[in-house]
């Protein structure tokens, strides 16, 4: 099966550069009601009432105050929570196994604690950096 990628409506509220910035008119996907939807959308009106603003590639040239469609590559949300959440997870248990030998359950601690941080510093390190695939990137497919 191949995935699709996943695409929301949006207005272009600034533009900076090659990027436009974006305000999402609901959260998720847009795919809630679909079958094999996650209902994602649910939580982001739980959590967050206010609208959202995200930067992405401006590609077609849309203009400030434009209603826009956004796409992010298939798969890419799916990857980046498994760094978000499997970088983090991974450098708390190997933080803990390497600190139980030298403190036992207050080494482990610490190496736990010291593997979380080195963890959060990476992911970091790695959105703010620009590294990554180019292609993951949110960009503007169309403009209405």
């Amino acid at each position: 099966m191949v995935e699709e990628a996943s695409t929301i409506h949006a207005v272009v509220r600034a533009l900076e550069g090659p990027e436009a910035l974006v305000e999402v008119e609901q959260g998720g996907c847009g795919r809630c009601h679909e079958k094999g939807g996650c209902g994602g959308q649910h939580l982001t009106q739980m959590f967050c009432s206010s609208a959202k603003t995200y930067r992405v590639d401006n590609i077609l040239g849309a203009k400030v105050g434009e209603r826009v469609t956004v796409a992010i590559a298939a798969g890419s949300v799916r990857r980046s929570a498994n760094l978000a959440y499997g970088i983090p997870l991974v450098a708390v248990i190997a933080g803990a196994l390497l600190g139980m030998p030298f403190g036992g359950d207050g080494g482990a601690m610490l190496g736990a604690g010291g593997g979380l941080l080195l963890s959060f510093l990476y992911l970091r390190f790695r959105v703010r950096g620009g590294s990554g695939n180019s292609g993951e990137r949110p960009y503007i497919v169309s403009r209405s």
